[in-house]
């Protein structure tokens, strides 16, 4: 498995995103999980994967507590990132949230504690006051933020006073947005840019068509439209073209495509300890300069329909960590 540094720690460059662990969303409930979460990170532990992503609100803390309890063999082994959710923008309420997110883990150090997302209302210099006590205690190993402009970023930094080496945000073969500001920040800074939702929730496997689209929290995401599974097609398309060349899954190209980025950190989820294995393997694929260019042609062509729906019914439904 190939590798980058984030904050002097060598991760590989495909992790686990974690947020489905004891989600409700994927089938499961608040215990059920548990056992299928310990073979998918056993497993990829085994393949070489070195990072693991969750949050504090991911199925109301219950991610990080089957994630904690399934590497608790493999901590050596594991860089673990968490995250603080913006109504915790206070000191004392980083302080707490890190605490209990520690205690979920069941781990004296988080490696990389992020800020979720940039809170609307507060100065960012309230939350990195507290974020300045974790670093300077050793409870966490780095400070990194998620979904900032490359404005709040740099702000980040400024207010923390040390460099923070990342930025989660969504970014796939349709999604390209922090092609403009923050992935050449980070390349010419020697920053990490940490993909989230490298498949489009999904859309980029080509499991779904107009009148077969998913259910659950996907509901939310314009791109499950009928009218946008349509006008997918041309890139699911392009994208089976490359995968029938290097005999893989689409999903695995567009993962290949994404790690293909020079300072960019994929964390897709798994449900099965195959999909672990599918995902795994796209980080040995090498995708010449032809094949990039046609899947971002394709990209380029692609226009969603509709309004932007919002996420925050969901997050609600999340925040049950006070």
């Amino acid at each position: 498995m190939r590798s980058i540094t984030i904050a002097g720690r060598e991760v590989s460059v495909i992790g686990l995103g974690a947020w489905q662990f004891g989600s409700t969303s994927w089938g499961w409930d608040r215990e059920f999980g548990a056992r299928e979460a310990k073979a998918i990170v056993e497993r990829a532990v085994e393949l070489g994967i070195t990072f693991f992503d969750t949050a504090e609100v991911y199925a109301g803390g219950a991610s990080e507590r089957i994630l904690g309890a399934a590497l608790r063999e493999h901590r050596d082994q594991a860089f673990v990132a968490s995250k603080v959710w913006p109504t915790h923008p206070l000191r004392p309420q980083v302080l707490a949230a890190a605490v209990g997110s520690l205690a979920r883990l069941q781990m004296d150090r988080i490696d990389l504690y992020q800020v979720h997302w940039p809170n609307p209302l507060l100065p960012i210099s309230w939350t990195m006051a507290g974020m300045r006590d974790l670093l300077d205690a050793g409870r966490i190993g780095a400070v990194g933020v998620s979904n900032f402009s490359l404005g709040q970023w740099r702000r980040a930094e400024a207010a923390l006073g040390a460099v923070v080496p990342s930025n989660q945000v969504r970014y796939n073969l349709i999604q390209r947005a922090p092609e403009r500001g923050l992935l050449p920040f980070a390349q010419e800074q020697g920053r990490v840019i940490i993909a989230y939702s490298p498949l489009a929730q999904g859309l980029l496997s080509g499991r779904y068509a107009p009148g077969h689209a998913p259910g659950g929290v996907r509901l939310l995401n314009r791109l499950f439209t009928p009218e946008n599974l349509h006008r997918v097609r041309p890139v699911l398309d392009a994208l089976g073209a490359v995968a029938k060349a290097h005999a893989a899954t689409r999903a695995q190209i567009a993962l290949a495509w994404v790690v293909a980025k020079p300072g960019v950190v994929a964390i897709p989820g798994a449900k099965s300890v195959e999909q672990v294995e599918q995902n795994a393997a796209a980080a040995d694929i090498e995708l010449s300069s032809g094949e990039a260019a046609a899947l971002e042609e394709a990209s380029r062509a692609f226009r969603p329909a509709g309004p932007l729906r919002s996420a925050w019914p969901m997050a609600r439904r999340w925040l049950s960590v006070s």
